[in-house]
C-alpha cells in the first residue's frame, strides 16, 4: 500500500472524529450566544428593545401631553366659566394624589373636608373672587377645628396636612381663573394661555437642555436628574414666551414686565416642581398618580402651574395689566 493511500486512510478516520466535534461546539456556541441574548431580550438591553421601549414611551408621552393642553385650550377658549369648572376638577384630582401621598407617609387627612374645599376654591374664585376665597378658607379651618376635637384618633400633623392639601393644589390653582377673568373674550384666553405656555415651555427647555448639555446637578438629594444646564434652558424659555407676549398688543405686557415675569415665573415653576418632588420622596413613591401615562398623575403635571400661575396673576396684577 502506498504511502498516500496509508496516509489517506489514516486521516479519514481523525477526520471523522473532529467533524462531529467541531459541529457539537458550534451548537454550544449558539445555544450560550442564544441564552445570553434571551437574558436580555427578558430584561429589555437589548438594543431594538431599547429603541422599542424609547419609542412608545416618548409617543404615549407626547399623546398624553396632547389631550392634556388640548383640553385646557378648549375651556379657555370656551370662557371663564368653563376655565373655572376645569381647574376646580383638576384641583380635586391634584389634591386627592396630594393626600395619597401623605397617607403613604403616615398621615391620616380628613379627605371628605379636603376635598370639598378643593373644589370649592376655585368655584369661590371664579364666581365670589378674594373674598370667596377667604371666607371658604375660614369655614375649612373651622370644620376642621370641630373634626380634630371630636376625633380622638386625629393628631395635628393631620390637621395640617388635611388644610394645607386644599391650598396647595386648590388655592395656587386660582392665579388661571383669576387670569382668565381678565376678558372673557380672546384676550383673556391667549393671556391666560401665554401664562400657561411659559410654564410649559421652561420644563421643555430644561428637559432638553439638560439632556442635551446637562453636567452639573442642581438638588440631586431632591431631583437626580435636573441640572443647572436645564435650568437655565427653562429660564430662555420662559422669557421667550413673555418676550412674545410683550409683542402682542392686546395682551398689553410690556418688555420690563415681561421680562421680570418671565425669570421670576420661570424660577418658581422650577421651585413648584422641586417641592412636589421633595414630597414623593419623603412618601417614597415614584408618581403622584398613574392618570396621565407617561407623565405620571396629574400633580406630576401641574406642580410648576400651582406656583408659576399665581406668581404671574400677582406680577399681572401689580404690573397694571389685570
Amino acid at each position: 500500500m502506498s504511502n498516500e493511500q496509508t496516509n489517506g486512510e489514516a486521516k479519514a478516520p481523525r477526520g471523522q472524529g473532529q467533524g462531529p466535534v467541531g459541529l457539537d461546539k458550534q451548537i454550544e456556541r449558539f445555544a450560550n450566544r442564544h441564552d445570553s441574548r434571551e437574558e436580555l431580550r427578558i430584561s429589555g438591553d437589548l438594543r431594538g428593545s431599547k429603541a422599542r421601549s424609547a419609542a412608545e414611551k416618548f409617543i404615549t408621552r407626547f399623546t398624553s401631553g396632547i389631550i392634556y393642553v388640548c383640553l385646557i385650550l378648549v375651556c379657555l377658549l370656551v370662557g371663564p366659566i368653563a376655565t373655572t369648572l376645569l381647574i376646580s376638577a383638576m384641583a380635586w384630582l391634584c389634591c386627592s394624589e396630594f393626600f395619597r401621598i401623605v397617607r403613604m407617609s403616615g398621615r391620616k387627612p380628613n379627605e371628605v373636608v379636603g376635598l370639598s374645599a378643593a373644589v370649592l376654591f376655585p368655584l369661590a374664585a371664579g364666581f365670589l373672587g378674594l373674598r370667596g376665597i377667604v371666607a371658604l378658607l375660614i369655614l375649612v379651618v373651622i370644620a376642621i377645628a370641630c373634626w380634630y376635637v371630636f376625633a380622638p384618633f386625629a393628631n395635628i400633623a393631620d390637621v395640617s396636612v388635611t388644610v394645607f392639601g386644599p391650598v396647595y393644589t386648590s388655592i395656587l390653582f386660582c392665579g388661571i381663573v383669576f387670569i382668565r377673568q381678565f376678558d372673557p373674550g380672546f384676550p383673556g384666553a391667549l393671556l391666560t394661555f401665554g401664562v400657561l405656555g411659559s410654564i410649559w415651555v421652561n420644563d421643555s427647555f430644561a428637559y432638553l437642555s439638560g439632556r442635551a448639555f446637562g453636567r452639573h446637578k442642581l438638588v440631586p438629594r431632591i431631583s437626580p436628574n435636573k441640572t443647572w444646564e436645564g435650568f437655565f434652558g427653562g429660564l430662555f424659555g420662559s422669557l421667550l414666551v413673555w418676550f412674545i407676549m410683550s409683542l402682542i398688543p392686546m395682551l398689553k405686557v410690556s418688555l420690563p414686565l415681561a421680562l421680570v415675569s418671565g425669570i421670576v415665573v420661570g424660577l418658581m415653576s422650577v421651585v413648584g416642581d422641586l417641592f412636589e418632588s421633595r414630597l414623593k420622596r419623603g412618601a417614597g413613591v415614584k408618581d403622584s398618580g398613574n392618570l396621565l401615562p407617561g407623565h405620571g398623575g396629574l400633580l406630576d403635571r401641574s406642580d410648576s402651574i400651582l406656583f408659576g400661575g399665581m406668581v404671574a396673576y400677582i406680577l399681572l396684577v401689580l404690573g397694571g395689566v389685570l
